[in-house]
């Protein structure tokens, strides 16, 4: 190794004190990774954490468990321990004569419902309405990435058979939260998060807006005015170790062109969602903060990148809307592509 230029040092005893303290000078001077595979490492950091002293034999000196190296060795440990929330949900039997269409919501709700091909729409929407306590006229029904029709152009109604629809298909549901009165204007998306146990970072709140399914704009962090929207930049309290964004849309004051604003959540150093604590999101109308406009749960989204929160939607006649969403895609605020392409899907699926 070392006629390969690969500088290499020998423990006398156990390894990872060594290894800790090389990564901790090397990181003084070059951008350092430091890869381990036991707890021995685990060790090192509990006992620092706990003697308030270097592990080392015979060095007595002091380590903060404040200090940014027993902080960096933490969020090393966190990635190699990480715990994930996980909910098994076993799979239905086929039995026969018992034939049924799952149901999914983008926010993780699920539930299945009896299947007959001849089966009207509107009686599938009011099974779900039964399940989900969704009402029909909040339902849009995807399948196959497009949006199923309850009535024809004629305003006949629809069976599971017009819609090529089989038995033990999935469906997926899009909720109607807000239909928006003309005169409502101000809107605001207000996030609070807790810092991680690594310390300061960002949960960072995104408005993406579209025309159609073509990407026009955003929001966010660094990108703080487009026509009607403001984001307030990124506000942090690190006494509380708290961070928070708002982000205010006057829908009046939007281009003419623009059809949806998606508002997104995603994890900026960290892996996921989960390991920012007590994260809080309202979505209200400016004069009546009280009355929450999206209520969609992001629990779900804890081992996710990122998560499409919900959508403002100009309806056919013009009207805005607002829908519940909860889809969960890659991507975040160093790199929208991801976000950008989930969220052309659900457009083009009739989102």
């Amino acid at each position: 190794m070392v006629e390969k230029g690969i500088k290499t040092k020998h423990a006398d005893a156990d390894a990872d004190v060594l290894i800790a303290l090389t990564a901790i000078e090397s990181a003084k001077t070059k951008p350092t990774v430091l890869l381990g595979e036991d707890t021995d490492f685990l060790c090192v950091v509990s006992f620092c954490q706990k003697e308030k002293k270097c592990p080392h034999q015979g060095c007595s000196t002091s380590v903060s468990a404040n200090s940014p190296t027993v902080q960096w060795f933490e969020a090393i440990l966190d990635e190699m321990f990480r715990e994930y929330a996980t909910v098994y949900t076993p799979p239905a039997e086929k039995r026969l004569g018992e034939e049924f269409l799952n149901i999914t919501v983008l926010n993780g709700d699920a539930t299945k419902i009896p299947y007959s091909s001849s089966m009207l729409m509107s009686v599938v929407q009011n099974n779900i309405s039964e399940k989900l306590h969704i009402p029909p006229n909040k339902q849009k029904i995807l399948y196959n990435d497009k949006m199923v029709q309850i009535y024809n152009s004629n305003g006949k109604s629809l069976t599971l058979s017009d819609n090529n629809i089989p038995p033990y298909a999935t469906l997926y549901l899009v909720v109607l939260l807000y239909a928006i009165p003309e005169a409502f204007d101000h809107v605001v998306f207000d996030l609070y998060w807790g810092y991680p146990s690594s310390g300061c970072d960002y949960l960072d709140a995104s408005c993406l807006v579209f025309q159609g399914t073509q990407f026009l704009n955003l929001a966010d962090f660094e990108h703080h005015n487009l026509n009607g929207i403001t984001h307030s930049g990124d506000v942090m309290d690190h006494f509380k170790q708290i961070g928070h964004h708002t982000i205010d849309v006057n829908l009046k004051q939007l281009s003419s062109n623009v059809t949806h604003l998606f508002f997104t959540l995603s994890a900026w150093s960290c892996p996921n969602i989960a390991r920012y604590p007590n994260p809080s999101l309202k979505f209200y109308e400016a004069s009546n903060k009280e009355k929450d406009l999206c209520k969609t749960s992001f629990t779900h989204a804890a081992n996710s990148q990122a998560v499409v929160m919900c959508s403002v939607s100009k309806n056919a006649q013009g009207r805005w809307e607002i829908f519940e969403s909860g889809k969960l895609s890659a991507g975040n605020a160093r790199n929208y592509a991801p976000l950008q392409s989930t969220i052309s899907s659900l457009i083009k699926a009739g989102f």
